[in-house]
């Protein structure tokens, strides 16, 4: 009689002292698939009380931050905890058992809205949540968001940036629904750094967690704000974009060095520019196209492209009055070569005629005698060989030659008045260049550490 007694009054319990299941549980809670007082309304007793929802967020990934459609793309565990008045048990008498896991469909859960999520995630989800004997359900997710996020590029690639995920109720409004955080900001930011797999180009600083309320139609609602504050690593940036441009600038003041009457320092200084416009080319796609500043990189590589571009008008002014001068040197060279040969010509009959006449000619009047080469003239009985002819033609040469470089050196006079402008010009131009561009880059790289 003991022992049907004691089966009676385990069968009257729904319980087995020896042997339990979690299906028990669920025919002790009448909770199955049909069942919809579980998944229709909020799982509450009185419709007074609100459902306290905790929430928790931790990064596990940066998986891209792209500049130009300010897009933030995260991967985030999310854990939320509520209570569900409706759902109870005693442990004891289930074998100790204190929690189940059962599908998701099965119960009500809070509707919970990203406002910065632009595209629904595909990546799998977890199908089940924990039901714990005091009536607390966990629910956790694990969620790729793709979020619109306010970006700053003024001090690309040297800049932080903050973007922000916040949640709140899509339905219930304050009274009936509150949201609180579980970690802090300190706890979140210390998980993340815990868990974070990868960051890519990006280092994550810290997690700042914030509650704020606001109405709409007369309604208060309660929003969690999850801050993520970034830093870019921008090694790649200055290898393939800031030091290409500084080399260029460098070179461009390193030809001041070739010599101006040469046509090669014009090509070398249009080459550089057309590098230069490449490299610009390639900010545009980095960059976004909307911006409230404009960007420092942006300056700092028009202000320097706009500095080259100075620079070789320079160039070419100065190669125009070397190509003036030039010609202005070579006209009268022949004109001055001529009036002395006749004026040696003329001597030498006076003085010896009928004799080989061997001076040494003078350039202008009132000017210190310089000495030049020894001028061999055949007179009338000269000896007319082919080697004579050879040896009178290369004097000839010389003799040109010689009176073009006395004008050249002689760049005060009137003959070489181009040639010293652009001497002035250059030597002028050359020390503005270098002081401007020290100025530039030091104000510039005050901003980027500002």
């Amino acid at each position: 009689m003991k022992s049907v007694a004691f089966l009676l009054l385990v069968f009257l319990d729904g319980v087995s002292s020896d042997v339990c299941t979690y299906q028990d549980i669920l025919d002790y809670l009448n909770l199955t698939t049909g069942n919809t007082a579980f998944k229709l309304t909020r799982p509450v007793l009185d419709h007074k009380h609100a459902t306290v929802v905790k929430l928790n967020i931790i990064l596990y990934a940066i998986l891209a931050v792209v500049e130009k459609t300010q897009t933030f793309v995260p991967f985030v565990w999310i854990s939320v905890k509520w209570n569900n008045e409706r759902i109870s048990w005693n442990p004891d008498k289930f074998c100790g058992i204190s929690q189940i896991s059962v599908p998701k469909n099965l119960l009500w859960k809070p509707d919970l809205l990203i406002y910065e999520m632009i595209q629904k995630d595909d990546s799998p989800q977890l199908q089940s949540m924990t039901i714990s004997y005091d009536g607390t359900v966990s629910m956790d997710e694990n969620l790729r968001v793709f979020s619109t996020c306010h970006m700053d590029v003024h001090k690309f690639p040297f800049d932080t940036q903050e973007c922000n995920i916040s949640i709140s109720s899509a339905n219930h409004c304050i009274d009936e629904m509150r949201i609180i955080p579980i970690s802090n900001s300190t706890r979140a930011t210390q998980f993340s750094h815990q868990l974070i797999r990868t960051q890519g180009e990006w280092e994550f600083l810290h997690l700042t967690v914030s509650s704020q309320n606001f109405s709409y139609e007369e309604r208060k609602w309660e929003m969690l704000t999850y801050a993520f504050t970034m830093k870019r690593r921008p090694l790649l940036h200055v290898i393939n974009l800031l030091l290409p441009v500084l080399f260029f600038l460098t070179l461009d003041l390193a030809s001041f060095f070739i010599a101006d009457y040469r046509g090669e320092k014009l090509g070398f200084k249009v080459t550089v520019l057309l590098a230069i416009s490449v490299l610009l080319l390639i900010l545009n796609e980095i960059l976004p196209s909307m911006s409230n500043k404009t960007p420092l990189i942006a300056t700092y590589c028009i202000v320097i492209f706009a500095l080259m571009l100075v620079s070789l008008l320079e160039t070419i002014l100065v190669t125009y009055l070397m190509d003036k001068d030039s010609q202005e040197k070579l006209s009268h060279g022949r004109h001055f070569g001529d009036k002395n040969d006749q004026i040696n010509t003329k001597n030498c009959e006076e003085e010896n005629k009928g004799e080989t006449c061997c001076r040494i000619c003078t350039m202008s009047d009132g000017e210190k005698q310089h000495e030049l080469l020894p001028v061999v003239e055949e007179v009338n009985n000269g000896i007319h060989s082919p080697e004579s002819n050879v040896l009178l033609s290369i004097l000839e040469e010389l003799k040109k030659l010689q009176t073009a470089l006395f004008l050249h050196l002689n760049c005060g006079k009137k003959q070489g008045n181009s040639s010293c402008w652009a001497r002035k010009i250059n030597k002028v131009f050359f020390i503005f260049y270098l002081i401007t561009v020290l100025l530039f880059l030091s104000f510039i790289f005050m901003e980027w550490n500002s």
